[in-house]
């Protein structure tokens, strides 16, 4: 990359946050909106989003789960009938008072999360156990007012899929809890490859008005820990707020066990911090928008030739662009694709042309290699599958090599202090002990891992008994 760009993209190993934001502004992902902590999804970024539709749309509906969509205006009272529900939400709601240039009889909360507006439907809907279960989903916008913001990450208005399922047993409503969680946990390897680690929220960490939280935590290369999904398991606790039952096989009433599920734009994020380098973005494969970006040299009319010929072909196989501007000149637009983080670039010129040939430039790597153009289907298909590999297996490694057993409470704070990452450690499941924790170190518990085994120990503050080892880390 040439010293010019570079001077125009802050470096990631210098300042991380600096760099995110310069990628994601430059890169043309997204752009900041006219309202506060509101972003503007750019059709290169909303790509990525489309292509996590794509992903999970299938895997959805062949598990039965059909969608929907719920109004994104909540009367004030739904949300008021569970108590911990309004309580956890009441410092994020947007509300709105006037509509029609009338104060309104009730206000209406904007979308904040769907639980309470589809409970009341599905009540509306279901009278006996025939009626159950309701299984459905829906890709829609959220609002949650952010007081700190950051593109993708955390901002006022956000894209996710929630899915809501009732059930007329507890047995069937936590089998589709652990399908979700499975679900996020392949698309993030299959498609962004991406790694972390599923696991059960603490109490107070848990989704406010659920039984239990499962999380699925990725580890972000400056050491904080990204919240990349959850399931929740609602058991019967807003079916009951609102008075919602079924009639059993037996004619006994029920109410009904519910779930909730989400994955969002926060996804995205995660992305870019995760594979990005000084360069800018790299995006794996599978979820690249273009995968193969084709650059004839300009001016060179052989170039320019085969370069059409090969993106003809190509096109069969892969998502491929053609980058045919003369105005621009060779080294902007291989900068500008790496910029963008496209995994495979052919760089033709006339020489390449003579000999039927390409230069194959690797994303992650940055190797060149120059290939006959009647073996280039077959070569970019492997690469392709290399670079998925191999994006996820370095994100693997990373987490594992930053993940810390922790047996005393002054190492404890001096990983938070430095390098942070994940932190393994004994607590006794105290609320203050887990409060007084976050306040003198910051770290807050991301998750009991679902494969942590049962280990007598001491809490890593208090010293109290502990059978577990939770996983502590900084929050994103």
């Amino acid at each position: 990359m040439s010293q010019q760009f570079k001077k125009q993209l802050k470096e990631k190993s210098v300042d991380i946050s600096e760099w995110y934001n310069d990628v994601v502004l430059k890169a043309e992902l997204a752009d900041y909106a006219p309202v506060k902590g509101c972003m503007v999804i750019r059709p290169y970024g909303y790509a990525l989003w489309e292509a996590v539709q794509d992903y999970m749309n299938p895997l959805i509906k062949a598990k039965g789960i059909k969608n929907a969509y719920f109004p994104m205006f909540i009367p004030m009272s739904y949300l008021q009938k569970e108590k911990e529900h309004v309580k956890g939400f009441a410092p994020e709601l947007a509300v709105v008072t006037v509509g029609g240039g009338e104060k309104l009889t009730e206000e209406l909360a904007v979308r904040p999360t769907s639980e309470t507006i589809m409970y009341e439907m599905y009540k509306n809907w279901t009278q006996s156990w025939r009626d159950l279960p309701v299984l459905m989903n829906q890709w829609c916008n959220i609002i949650r007012w952010e007081k700190r913001t950051y593109l993708f990450l955390r901002t006022t208005e956000f894209l996710w899929q929630e899915g809501h399922c009732a059930h007329l047993t507890q047995e069937e409503n936590m089998e589709m809890v652990l399908w979700a969680m499975d679900m996020y946990k392949k698309t993030y390897k299959n498609l962004m490859a991406l790694y972390g680690v599923a696991g059960v929220k603490s109490n107070s960490e848990k989704f406010a008005g659920g039984k239990k939280t499962y999380t699925f935590e990725c580890l972000m290369p400056n050491g904080k820990s990204l919240q990349a999904c959850t399931s929740h398991d609602l058991g019967q606790n807003f079916s009951k707020s609102i008075d919602w039952y079924v009639q059993d096989e037996s004619g006994q009433k029920v109410n009904p066990y519910q779930n909730s599920w989400g994955f969002s734009t926060r996804s995205i994020g995660g992305l870019i911090l995760a594979h990005g380098d000084d360069n800018g973005l790299v995006l794996p494969p599978s979820i690249a928008p273009i995968q193969v970006v084709i650059v004839p040299i300009p001016g060179h009319e052989l170039a320019e030739n085969l370069a059409q010929k090969v993106s003809d072909s190509l096109k069969k196989l892969y998502r491929v662009e053609l980058d045919s501007d003369s105005t621009q000149t060779a080294g902007f637009k291989f900068n500008k694709w790496e910029l963008k983080g496209v995994p495979i670039r052919l760089e033709i010129g006339n020489r390449e042309a003579e000999k039927n040939q390409v230069v194959v430039f690797r994303r992650d790597s940055g190797v060149k290699e120059t290939v006959p153009v009647d073996d280039l289907g077959r070569y970019i298909g492997q690469i392709l599958e290399n670079m998925q590999r191999t994006l996820y297996e370095s994100h693997k490694k990373f987490t594992q090599e930053n993940t810390h057993v922790v047996d005393s409470y002054d190492e404890f704070k001096k990983i938070m202090d430095t390098t942070r990452g994940f932190l393994s450690a004994h607590w006794c499941e105290d609320a203050d002990c887990e409060a007084t924790i976050k306040a003198e170190t910051k770290a807050t518990t991301r998750c009991l891992p679902l494969d942590s085994k049962e280990e007598q120990g001491k809490c890593i503050r208090c010293g109290k008994a502990s059978t577990h080892r939770w996983l502590f880390g900084l929050s994103y």
